[in-house]
């Protein structure tokens, strides 16, 4: 499985960006996908995640509310909606896939990572 991240940028605050994962190669063996970030001097964190074949999804509290992940079945590829962006939202964002069957907001739970898109908010 490989992953491909897009669609960062730069943005003012309360400004929106969509990111895009898109998955490569053997599909099916994601069952979960998520989003993590990494800020200017911190370690990756939890965003958000969400079953590939379902609706069930898990946000970290910091951008429940803000963030929205959706997937389109014919590309596949997860999307992450990102609304009332705030500079502390500055960072790397990751996504990253799972074949274990359940949610996880742990770094080692993830066997496929794409690579970085950067997120600049301005205030």
């Amino acid at each position: 499985v490989q992953l491909q991240a897009s669609g960062g940028g730069l943005v003012q605050a309360g400004g929106s960006l969509t990111l895009s994962c898109a998955a490569f190669g053997r599909t099916s063996a994601i069952h979960v996908v998520g989003w993590f970030r990494q800020g200017p001097g911190k370690g990756r964190g939890f965003v958000s995640a969400r079953i590939w074949n379902g609706d069930d999804t898990d946000y970290a509290d910091s951008v429940k509310g803000r963030f929205t992940m959706s997937r389109d079945n014919a590309k596949n590829t997860m999307y992450l909606q990102m609304n009332s962006l705030k500079p502390e939202d500055t960072a790397v964002y990751y996504c990253a896939a799972s074949s274990r069957g359940y949610f996880s907001r742990k770094l080692t739970f993830y066997d496929y990572w794409g690579q970085g898109t950067q997120v600049t908010v301005s205030s």
